[in-house]
């Protein structure tokens, strides 16, 4: 789903969302305020490209950073509930992965996950992305719209 489609379903619904975003550095929200009338249903964004601010600021579990790296699925999860429950929002978006060049932690470029949290849901994907970094951002986009366009329908 576009981000005028979602924009312009989430205002139809009274609902809202808010992002925590990590190799997508602002990306997402910055494409769903593009989109005219989107005030009424973004509520923000946190930026979380260092490991620390995941947890400083989207509550991701410190110990989960420490065992398993920033670029797993549950960090995911929690930068999604995250974002909901720091912004008040209706829908959190997160993302996390590796955009490249080099692999991060020994996790290969082009390994993303993205997640959904919301009321009674929970929801992460894993996407295995080629391409350079901005398609691989580009395509972390396309696939965190698209998780949140198949709750809205």
């Amino acid at each position: 789903m576009e981000a005028a489609e979602l924009v312009t379903s989430l205002i139809e619904r009274g609902e809202t969302v808010a992002t925590a975003e990590s190799l997508t550095a602002g990306l997402v929200c910055a494409t769903l305020t593009g989109v005219p009338g989107s005030s009424a249903v973004v509520r923000g964004g946190l930026i979380v490209y260092a490991t620390d601010l995941k947890a400083a600021l989207a509550g991701v579990d410190r110990a989960l950073l420490a065992e398993h790296g920033a670029v797993h699925p549950e960090v995911a999860a929690q930068l999604a509930e995250g974002a909901r429950d720091r912004c008040g929002a209706t829908w959190g978006l997160g993302l996390t992965g590796v955009a490249g060049p080099a692999a991060q932690d020994g996790v290969a470029p082009g390994t993303v996950y993205v997640a959904l949290a919301g009321r009674g849901t929970r929801t992460v994907r894993t996407l295995g992305l080629d391409g350079g970094r901005e398609r691989i951002r580009t395509e972390a986009v396309r696939a965190v719209f698209a998780l949140l366009g198949e709750h809205l329908r």
